[in-house]
């Protein structure tokens, strides 16, 4: 799928299918009363078609997609 993008976080870093991020920044998701922390570890991260977000499953969100922008790999 994403195996001749390069994906990389917000400090540069190269991203690959189930790496563990953290977040940088608090960030309200969309459609819940949820807020993600920042410093919440994400563990086994899934790249797509595009550059600049990853999907990823947490505790209080599943099937969730992030911006590379707002992550750093833990």
């Amino acid at each position: 799928m994403a195996d001749d993008i390069n994906i990389r976080d917000s400090n540069g870093s190269q991203l690959h299918d189930g790496d563990s991020v953290t977040l940088i920044k608090d960030l309200k998701v969309k459609g819940t009363s949820e807020t993600l922390k920042r410093g919440t570890l994400v563990k086994g991260i899934r790249l797509t078609d595009n550059p600049g977000e990853i999907e990823c499953n947490t505790k209080q969100v599943k099937g969730l997609v992030l911006r590379t922008e707002f992550l750093k790999k833990a």
